[in-house]
């Protein structure tokens, strides 16, 4: 079990790390296609400035008509920056949305991804363990959502169970026998402690089958909770 998890934590790790990267990526590549796009974007004031060096380079053209031309290219080349001011704000604007469909499309993926490989554990396994809750004073256990009634001797045994994997611990029959009975390991049986276990996994077994298997419908009878298109007999 400690292998099982060190080794999902560092499957998450690389994952997350993975996805960092494709993130950092994706928004490198977007800021690049932007750079080089504004750079080969021509100037606003070019053509003012080309109209302009025209008429200095060419002292012969002068007269009202000459000056009338100049003011119409003049309104013209200001329309032109005008309109390429605002073709590179809905550039920059397009460049952020797809920046954020990018990115939003790589964390679902990865979503989808990790989802799909959960659920194919979860199949694998039948029933995954998420959180576990054990009353003493109730004489019951709490598996996921769904509760189960044991006896004081079973809830002893998971109790112990529990706590020696929250210290990452493997006990033996004899040592579970021994920290219920208060007594010594060595004074203890193995084949007690084993009992205790039996007993144990056949009253949360039974009470787990008939929960997700076997159900009892009052004055009716027993069905089993599972879909027709589910069941295969060979």
């Amino acid at each position: 079990m400690p292998d099982n998890s060190s080794s999902a934590t560092e499957t998450l790790r690389r994952g997350s790390r993975v996805l960092g990267f494709g993130l950092a990526a994706i928004v490198l590549l977007l800021l690049g296609a932007a750079v080089l796009l504004f750079l080969s974007l021509p100037d606003a004031n070019a053509f003012n400035a080309r109209v302009e060096r025209i008429f200095i380079e060419n002292d012969a053209l002068i007269g009202p008509e000459v000056i009338r031309l100049l003011e119409i290219l003049a309104q013209s080349g200001t329309a032109f920056a005008d309109v390429l001011t605002s073709y590179r704000i809905i550039i920059f604007v397009l460049l952020v949305f797809a920046a954020a469909l990018l990115i939003a499309a790589l964390v679902f993926l990865v979503v989808i991804l990790g989802l799909n490989r959960r659920m194919s554990e979860i199949q694998r396994q039948g029933i995954e363990v998420s959180s576990l809750l054990i009353s003493r004073a109730e004489n019951a256990v709490v598996l996921n959502d769904m509760t189960f009634k044991l006896t004081e001797a079973a809830i002893e045994t998971l109790a112990v169970l529990a706590e020696a994997r929250m210290d990452d611990e493997v006990m033996t029959g004899a040592q579970i026998e021994a920290v219920i009975s208060g007594r010594d390991a060595a004074d203890c049986d193995e084949a007690a402690g084993a009992t205790r276990i039996k007993r144990l996994r056949d009253a949360l077994g039974n009470q787990l089958v008939s929960e997700l298997l076997v159900k009892n419908i009052a004055r009716k009878g027993y069905v089993l909770s599972v879909g027709k298109d589910t069941i295969r007999m060979i």
